[in-house]
């Protein structure tokens, strides 16, 4: 095994006081909400959603959730406080990765089935535009800074590079088969592409939009076709980021600044998705087959609990 030594020290470092948390994770199957205690890592609740509940976010204020409601073709608004749906959205039709925008306005959302994304506005409660992007559109990021949403398709096998002044693209880039999901770092130079048919990670740059480098993964045991290499999430140090590798039941820690796998953490079946605590010292992945979320400790990288909240859970957001 891979010892960690000094990037568990700079995550340590960079970590403040440990802090209590709320998960809000939405439960495909069971057309509804699980809300867990980060902390304790027990289930406290549970509230029905619309059919096929996927992505989820927090409002800028977060005082409400917005939750892909995917069968329904809307993004439903639910009050944090009484868990009920208190509006919604326009989001065209089965939506399913949504990213907001840093300023709180905009919500860009991708419609798989017509190839586009649409974006919304959340005051005035109506879309404003299509943009027409590749054949499958899945992940959406967007830059800390606001300057960039950048939308991966799956057929195309591209991300491309929105303006969200002019809401028009700007450049494409050819990536590795089946572009899932997209993570910007933290400084804003690199954006970071899961490939899940591909089984690799590729890092691109941001000023010249072309890819840099990529990794593959390789697990002693685990054939490489279940290594499917979905949701990432990047550590806000830039230090470390984590890839959730589906039905390979894995976590891959990559060194950002090697571009190495350090360690690959085991947790639950068909692992999809990825949150931090807000004091960053826990990660919460979702594990869609196994029905369970799991708990890893950030400074140790080691799986500490694993807590049943319902079939299929699929997207998570995290409020202190």
């Amino acid at each position: 095994m891979i010892k960690i030594t000094l990037i568990t020290l700079a995550l340590l470092i960079s970590s403040p006081m440990s802090l209590a948390d709320t998960l809000y994770i939405t439960l495909e199957k069971d057309n509804a909400l699980a809300v867990v205690d980060g902390e304790t890592g027990k289930l406290l609740k549970t509230a029905p959603l619309g059919q096929r509940p996927r992505g989820i976010a927090l409002s800028e204020d977060e005082t409400q959730l917005y939750v892909a409601a995917s069968d329904d073709d809307t993004i439903q608004i639910i009050d944090i406080k009484t868990l009920k749906v208190v509006g919604n959205l326009p989001a065209g039709e089965d939506p399913e990765t949504f990213r907001l925008h840093p300023a709180g306005q905009f919500i860009y959302v991708s419609n798989e089935d017509d190839n586009i994304v649409t974006v919304i506005d959340v005051d005035k409660k109506e879309a404003v535009t299509e943009i027409a992007v590749g054949v499958e559109p899945e992940g959406i990021a967007v830059s800390d800074d606001g300057q960039w949403v950048v939308n991966t398709s799956e057929t195309t096998n591209m991300v491309h590079w929105i303006d969200p002044v002019s809401n028009t693209i700007k450049d494409n880039t050819l990536v590795d088969p089946r572009p899932r999901a997209a993570a910007f770092s933290t400084n804003g130079s690199a954006l970071y592409v899961t490939s899940e048919i591909a089984g690799t990670l590729s890092k691109l740059n941001v000023d010249t939009k072309q890819v840099e480098t990529k990794i593959g993964f390789k697990i002693p045991g685990v054939d490489k076709e279940l290594i499917q290499p979905v949701g990432v999430l990047v550590h806000p140090n830039d230090k470390l980021l984590f890839v959730a590798l589906g039905p390979a039941n894995r976590v891959a820690v990559v060194n950002m600044q090697t571009f190495k796998v350090e360690k690959y953490l085991l947790v639950g079946q068909r692992v999809w998705n990825l949150a931090f605590s807000p004091d960053l010292k826990r990660l919460y992945t979702t594990n869609g087959v196994s029905n369970d979320i799991s708990i890893v400790d950030v400074a140790s990288l080691k799986v500490t609990k694993s807590v049943r909240v319902g079939h299929y859970p699929w997207g998570i957001a995290v409020k202190k």
